[in-house]
């Protein structure tokens, strides 16, 4: 799995002329789930970043989690993440998870994240999303469970 995610102070997905999430303050992941993904990557990013300490504490150091600051999420899946662009002009996206693996780990992702009494807004799968959002710093990271 690979995500990019990113603090917010706001952000939401609008799909067609709806609005199908939205969040204050808190993450926005990307995430994209790769052919070989399992149960064990899965876990290992849901833990990753919802107690990734990236939010600020009184002393203005990021110091704190998502839990920690009230945070909440909105998830998009994004398998372009997994886009190899070294040959050639046209990305290959061979890494990345058939649709149906995809939105599985994608929607168990999200599951998790609400079991551990997130607030989890998300976008909508295959779908053409337009994502806004006000990055909080800028504050962005590119987490990958296979390194």
């Amino acid at each position: 799995m690979r995500a990019v995610i990113q603090r917010v102070k706001a952000a939401s997905v609008v799909v067609g002329s709806e609005v199908v999430g939205k969040i204050g303050s808190g993450m926005l992941v990307f995430l994209a789930v790769a052919k070989d993904d399992s149960d064990e990557q899965l876990d290992w990013m849901v833990n990753k970043v919802s107690e990734l300490r990236v939010f600020e504490d009184d002393d203005g150091k990021m110091n704190l989690s998502a839990n920690e600051a009230g945070a909440e999420f909105l998830v998009v899946s994004q398998f372009t993440l997994l886009g190899d662009c070294v040959k050639g002009r046209r990305p290959s996206f061979d890494k990345a998870a058939e649709p149906q693996k995809a939105e599985d780990l994608y929607g168990r992702f999200v599951e998790k994240l609400r079991q551990k009494n997130f607030k989890v807004e998300t976008g909508k799968f295959r779908a053409d999303m337009q994502v806004s959002l006000v990055n909080d710093g800028p504050v962005t990271f590119v987490i990958d469970s296979s390194k």
